[in-house]
């Protein structure tokens, strides 16, 4: 056995295992690590960014896409500390990121060496990460680090899936010993958590007596490979098809079953039909608020009457907010496979089949005012119709918080799973920009797209330089609006007042940067679009660049929002005494998850 020092074995261990790339800022705490990715026993291509939070979300655009885990590696303290808002969003969304940081010396623990956080407990920073990864280790020797390695690989690829984190002191990087890797492929399990058959028997019985039913696809079900089955129910049996943010590209939105998206901003047509379905199949989704309207009856559903089989990799959401008529813990790939196969016939849904179809027409009506209008400054809308005419079927797009994540759920048609990525349960602004980087990475060959408005792009638009100096062709749109504004709405309903939400000078008027320019100034070809002519001859032109290129999007603040048929639970200050407290006592009591 070689002798190799603790950072030769972090990072010929990484490469055996399959990574493909590491991305991160080097610091004191890493040294080690950082110079055995020199060494051709264990190279692994470096990604620089600018912020540690990009890393982590580089590498978790990495695996949506790729269903592959990257590593993001950085030093002690305020380094690790940046990592923790990419591993709250990772681990709220169920996607699985190695998220490597430095320590104090174990010599040192506890005596407030540089970084370290001591005044509550000695190196105080594992706990912090406790609470946003599926787990987290702290190694005290070299020959711990290859069982870490493996359990951490274990943790993240098995179940629901999630972030891992590991802390290496820095002492450990240098010390040397003679250790044994371990053999991933022996330390995982094989197959799929298959469903009880009595389960199915149960669920098919339930469904076998629906006459509205509806099924509602999460983000488990892009994960689990579950798509194609979930199109096989839905066609097998005649079942309407809803989708959630992250459960958005796992069935086809030109399908005459696709309903559009549950929730807050679901569509007028998704929330309506999925309110009054008698049978609802949830498929890998955990029913937060947004999806589900903060849970007030009628609204997104109704649990009661309508009866809930509910599958799910995680039996911590089986009845975490409603009562389950069948509850399956298990992959859903076989489960949907399994009740696909014992079905009965398919009733005949005409009746119900027409209303969706007329529905869904109205919501085309309604849609078609922001989406096909001309108007300059853009409706938030207007551009994605562009967008969605010049993009290829399996182009990527990838989308963060507010507004636009609003406006894209419900207008920009996806149809192949893994093409709408977006920051779900824990909507992280400044998502987007690094996760396109890792997304292209993984789809080298696939158009890829980042979609922010101008608040979430200035969170990292540092990391536009990343693509440059890597040469990741990334199309950066941004929607310029000079503010928060989803924000800024949520103010205007809840206290008629707004603070700190729009970008304006000391006179009022609206402030904004260059977007142009400043995507110039980091090397990138870059556009302002002032016309509806010329959308789509600028997206084109950007795609067909084939290297990182920015559309500045000027957007009108008063028409920057996306439809909302849903609800969100936010209390109207007390001096509300208009309808909008009315109409928020009367939902709060329809509340169903007490």
């Amino acid at each position: 056995m070689p002798r190799l020092n603790g950072g030769q074995v972090i990072a010929r261990i990484l490469k055996e295992y399959g990574v493909p790339y590491v991305a991160g800022i080097p610091g004191h705490g890493i040294w080690g690590l950082m110079d055995a990715f020199n060494e051709n026993e264990s190279k692994i291509p470096f990604i620089q960014t600018y912020h540690e939070q990009s890393a982590v979300h580089l590498a978790d655009g990495y695996y949506r896409v790729s269903g592959r885990p990257m590593c993001a590696v950085t030093s002690i303290g305020a380094g690790a500390s940046n990592t923790v808002l990419g591993l709250a969003t990772a681990y709220s969304d169920s996607t699985s990121v190695l998220v490597i940081t430095g320590g104090p010396p174990r010599h040192m623990r506890g005596r407030g060496v540089l970084q370290e956080l001591d005044r509550q407990k000695d190196n105080g920073f594992p706990q912090v990460t406790e609470a946003v990864s599926k787990r987290s280790w702290v190694a005290n020797s070299i020959e711990d680090l290859p069982f870490i390695m493996h359990r951490a690989f274990s943790t993240m690829l098995t179940g629901r899936r999630g972030p891992a984190h590991i802390e290496v002191p820095w002492d450990l990087h240098a010390e040397t010993a003679e250790v044994n890797f371990h053999d991933l492929a022996r330390r995982l399990p094989v197959g799929l958590q298959y469903p009880d058959p009595e389960a199915i028997t149960r669920a098919v019985d339930v469904l076998s007596t629906a006459k509205r039913p509806m099924i509602v696809v999460g983000g488990g079900a892009i994960s689990a490979y579950a798509t194609d089955e979930v199109r096989a129910l839905a066609e097998g049996f005649d079942i309407p098809v809803a989708t959630t943010w992250n459960g958005k590209s796992a069935f086809p939105e030109d399908h005459d079953l696709f309903v559009g998206s549950v929730g807050q901003t679901g569509t007028i047509h998704g929330n309506h039909l999925a309110a009054n379905a008698d049978v609802v199949v949830s498929i890998g989704c955990r029913f937060t608020d947004w999806s589900a309207s903060s849970y007030a009856q009628g609204k997104s559903f109704s649990f009661p009457p309508a009866k809930l089989i509910h599958i799910d990799i995680d039996p911590h959401e089986i009845g975490k907010i409603y009562p389950a008529e069948v509850g399956i813990v298990a992959d859903a790939k076989p489960t949907v496979a399994a009740i696909v196969d014992s079905l009965p016939a398919k009733p005949d849904r005409s009746d119900y089949l027409a209303e969706v179809a007329e529905r869904k027409a109205a919501w085309e009506i309604e849609l078609s005012s922001r989406r096909d209008t001309d108007r300059f400054p853009f409706t938030l809308q207007r551009p994605l119709a562009a967008l969605r005419n010049v993009m290829d079927r399996n182009g990527i797009v990838l989308v963060g918080s507010g507004n636009t994540q609003g406006a894209v759920k419900q207008t920009f048609p996806v149809y192949e799973p893994r093409t709408h990525l977006t920051t779900g349960g824990f909507s992280s602004m400044g998502w987007p920009v690094p996760a396109a980087l890792g997304a292209k990475l993984a789809a080298p060959e696939r158009q890829v797209a980042s979609i922010t408005g101008d608040g979430d792009f200035l969170m990292t638009v540092q990391e536009i330089g990343v693509a440059v100096q890597h040469n990741i062709p990334v199309v950066f749109i941004v929607q310029d609006n000079s503010g928060y504004i989803s924000i800024r709405g949520g103010q205007r309903n809840a206290t008629d007042r707004i603070i700190g939400t729009e970008f304006n000078r000391p006179d009022g008027t609206p402030y904004s940067p260059s977007f142009k320019e400043v995507g110039k100034s980091f090397g990138l070809e870059s556009f302002r679009v002032e016309s509806a002519g010329d959308l789509e001859p600028t997206f084109k032109r950007a795609f067909d660049a084939q290297a990182p290129v920015l559309v500045e999007i000027p957007t009108d603040r008063d028409l920057a929002s996306p439809f909302v048929p849903g609800w969100l639970d936010f209390p109207p200050l007390p001096h509300i005494t208009d309808e909008r407290a009315d109409e928020y006592r009367e939902l709060r009591a329809r509340e169903q998850h007490q």
